[in-house]
């Protein structure tokens, strides 16, 4: 895979994904870092013809109704997902062969929507490459390096974003889906109900007894045995919120161990799936956490509730309408692939049998 060594090259890239470039523009850039390299006709338009006359050079990822992606298309594509979903860069084991997958498809779809905008007479929005470029000018205006090569590279990216650009467009075209009438809202909001139910909220107390997770099983289980103590005091009439305040070694101490509010998600670790059946009013017995050995207490639980339809009337028309354009763009790439001549000719890098 090719790898950009360059600083500025790598500061020019991102820039471009800053303004939005999808279009994995390793190949234009390769001809940034690399002496007296022309890519500008294949990048531009590699057809089959162009895959023959290049085959030393380009090796073929896929054939799209007899237009080549090539393989550092592909590869260049795949290198921004990782770097941009994963935190080292790399996907975790098991996950690979899916990400393959993914920019595989995503690779192909791009290529069909851009012919697509194509068809459909849409044209590049110039104000995009413009920005991008006095920004870079701005930018990079000391550095030898771009000042060198800008006039070869601006022609490369310009293509890359003024395809990206019609692909955007294009998009805002098939997402701009009718506004749904009040009865499919309605009942959208019936089918989904899940979406318009507030959860289960619980009120709560807690007295942490902090231990480090290094610490030795003694140190557990002495803060273990300090917590029966405390857990035995309140249930025999001792107040909560004092023993909180004394014992405690949590930022709500100061609240009397009051932690507001909660919802499922919300609580410190490793106490939610040991609150369940606890009863309002009763101190628990002690409750192993991530910090600590802890005493909780529910102080009054909020059964979960599903709003009325008129209260959430006009979230659930954002949530359809948004669903309705989510299917009108899948469907779009649905009939294109349908619709199209697709041939995988490196299998191994797709993920495809």
């Amino acid at each position: 895979m090719f790898r950009i060594k360059s600083v500025v090259v790598k500061q020019v890239f991102m820039t471009l994904l800053g303004a939005g470039m999808v279009v994995s523009p390793l190949s234009v850039l390769e001809a940034f870092a690399a002496e007296g390299k022309e890519l500008a006709a294949s990048v531009a338009k590699p057809t089959a013809a162009a895959v023959s006359a290049t085959a030393q050079d380009e090796l073929v990822f896929a054939m799209v109704n007899g237009k080549a992606i090539t393989v550092r298309e592909f590869q260049g594509l795949l290198a921004e997902t990782m770097r941009g979903r994963y935190y080292h860069g790399t996907p975790p084991e098991g996950e690979a062969e899916k990400l393959n997958k993914e920019v595989g498809d995503l690779v192909i779809d791009r290529e069909l929507l851009s012919v697509e905008a194509e068809r459909r007479g849409i044209q590049p929005d110039p104000s995009k490459f413009s920005k991008t470029l006095a920004e870079l000018d701005i930018r990079y205006a000391n550095q030898p390096e771009w000042v060198s090569q800008r006039d070869r590279f601006m022609p490369l990216i310009k293509i890359n974003m003024d395809r990206q650009s019609m692909v955007d467009q294009l998009e805002q075209v098939i997402r701009d889906v009718p506004q749904p009438s009040s009865d499919e809202v309605r009942s959208f909001y019936d089918k989904n109900s899940d979406l318009f139910t507030e959860p289960e909220r619980i009120s709560l107390s807690i007295i942490l007894l902090k231990v480090d997770p290094s610490s030795t099983r003694q140190e557990w289980d002495r803060a273990r045995e300090e917590a029966k103590k405390i857990t035995k005091r309140i249930r025999d009439g001792a107040d909560f919120a004092e023993q909180a305040r004394v014992h405690s070694q949590h930022d709500s101490a100061a609240n009397g161990g009051s932690m507001g509010y909660l919802h499922g998600g919300m609580m410190p670790g490793g106490l939610e799936e040991n609150l369940g059946q606890l009863k309002v009013g009763i101190a628990s017995d002690p409750i192993t956490s991530l910090e600590g050995i802890v005493v909780a207490r529910i102080d009054e639980r909020i059964p979960s509730k599903l709003r009325d339809f008129l209260a959430v009337q006009e979230r659930a028309q954002g949530l359809l309408l948004r669903s309705l354009a989510d299917d009108a763009w899948k469907k779009t790439i649905s009939q294109l692939r349908a619709g199209a001549t697709i041939k995988i000719l490196t299998p191994q890098l797709s993920g495809e049998r």
